[in-house]
């Protein structure tokens, strides 16, 4: 008879292991026991979960991006990669005949530089058009969405009879919602849940004018883009984008002022003056408000009276544990909004260079996501319109019936440097030779068009021709025999 036989034969013993086998079987995530208590257990929609608690996100992720020194460094690393620092560039590839048309290509490229300068593209006439990519980047981070209104016509005071007008995310009626679902937090959908217009208020609702003011405006979908980031089905409204690491980084702040406080404290080597009998000290006099004082100089004691003693008050602050605890709780916080601890904090102290390169290139791949995201989001929606209103203008000669033929952009975002940037040219140089890369494949990798870069070497070969200059490569040093026996 075998062991397990034996078992069989005793239900009690059967008992207590079925429960046993029945757990083990289960997700451990569902169970219901006292320590998951407090864990939700039911579902909501996305816009259960956001309506009621959109505006205090929203307010206080705004606060943060004020106050707290890490969220307006995440804001920062959202406009310096997303953006960059000359913005998401375009370049129009559109064929004739199976070859570049260079000619409207060309035209159409010059038309947006100059629609895309200060004065010219919004309705204000404040912002250049890099000025409004970064705001629009940084807007959606922090607020977890953005309205871009597109205004046609003579309202757009330009040439182009088109311009844009950033608003903030309140202009959007949170509180417009229908019984029936066809409006949920301001956004009026069809039965198949597309945008077909966006109930706005007439005034921001924060400001001293919305008193008795603001009224509801009902506003095309055509003439509004409404950019966030959806992170569930038939999600009307976006979140902050630091949604899950700000009550980390509040907690963080506040544990930061505690300590420094504390540290003024110690500082300050403060102290009391006891008796046995419990006796006042008389001391040097008294403040305006009737206090005890004792003067202090550097080097100098006061003898006290027979009887009274000083009772130091040393606290010692900040803790051993301060440096750790803040930088598991930035850990924390850089996971959440998806960027390194390294970039977030500013800490390049403990960093070598495998665990830097390879920090550098998750979050590269990251924030390329984003730029997808933007460019398919923002830049593209955009350039379709502005280019409908373009050959709709007496700017050009090009023919309105070829827009499908012109609608051919390709957009250059900004690119990095490799960590070692010589390794980075010599894997590139023979990826070209192999025949696994495109010349334009590596220039877009940079941020760089291929085309502008001939044009800009083909201009350089001139002048030095013309100077009667010439330039030769530099051959790679051969290495010395003490570095060969080394």
């Amino acid at each position: 008879m075998g062991i397990f036989d034996r078992f069989k034969k005793h239900p009690e013993v059967r008992e207590r292991v079925a429960p046993k086998l029945r757990s083990i079987r289960s997700y451990n995530a569902a169970d219901s026991s006292r320590l998951l208590a407090d864990w939700i257990s039911q579902g909501k929609s996305s816009t259960a979960e956001i309506k009621g608690q959109l505006k205090t996100l929203r307010a206080r992720s705004r606060d943060m991006a004020i106050n707290n020194d890490y969220a307006a460094r995440f804001l920062q690393m959202v406009g310096d990669n997303v953006i960059g620092p000359s913005g998401i560039k375009l370049q129009v590839k559109s064929r004739d005949g199976g070859k570049l048309d260079k000619f409207a290509n060309d035209q159409i490229e010059a038309a947006w530089s100059k629609w895309s300068k200060r004065g010219v593209c919004t309705v204000d006439g404040r912002l250049s058009f890099r000025d409004v990519q970064k705001l629009i980047a940084e807007t959606t981070a922090r607020d977890g969405e953005c309205l871009i209104r597109m205004v046609r016509g003579v309202d757009a005071k330009n040439d182009f009879n088109f311009a844009l007008q950033v608003l903030d995310a309140d202009y959007l009626n949170d509180d417009y919602s229908t019984n029936d679902g066809s409006a949920e937090m301001g956004v009026e959908m069809d039965s198949f849940g597309r945008p077909v217009a966006y109930h706005l208020w007439s005034v921001h609702p924060g400001s001293d004018r919305a008193y008795n003011r603001a009224k509801t405006l009902r506003v095309p979908s055509a003439d509004i883009l409404h950019t966030y980031v959806s992170k569930r089905p038939e999600q009307v409204r976006g979140v902050p984008w630091m949604a899950s690491a700000m009550f980390r980084l509040k907690m963080l702040g506040g544990y930061e002022e505690a300590e420094v406080v504390a540290a003024r404290l110690a500082a300050s080597k403060m102290g009391f003056f006891t008796t046995p009998t419990g006796e006042e000290y008389i001391g040097d006099g008294q403040d305006a408000a009737g206090n005890t004082i004792m003067e202090a100089e550097p080097g100098v004691f006061e003898q006290l009276p027979a009887g009274v003693e000083f009772q130091e008050f040393n606290p010692t602050h900040p803790t051993s544990q301060f440096r750790d605890f803040v930088k598991g709780v930035l850990k924390g916080a850089a996971a959440g909004m998806g960027v390194s601890y390294v970039g977030l904090a500013n800490d390049l102290e403990s960093v070598n260079y495998s665990s830097i390169r390879q920090g550098a290139l998750d979050e590269r791949d990251h924030w390329r996501g984003v730029q997808s995201w933007f460019i398919d989001s923002v830049m593209q929606p955009i350039f379709d319109e502005w280019l409908l209103a373009y050959l709709s203008s007496r700017l050009t000669n090009l023919p309105p019936r070829k827009y499908d033929k012109f609608n051919a952009p390709m957009w250059s975002p900004r690119g990095w440097q490799w960590v070692d940037p010589l390794k980075e040219v010599k894997a590139n140089v023979e990826a070209v030779a192999a025949g696994f890369k495109s010349k334009s494949e590596v220039l877009a990798e940079q941020g760089r068009d291929f085309e502008e870069t001939l044009d800009a070497l083909a201009s350089e070969q001139e002048l030095e021709e013309a100077a009667g200059l010439t330039f030769t490569p530099i051959e790679e040093a051969k290495p010395d025999e003490d570095d060969e026996n080394a």
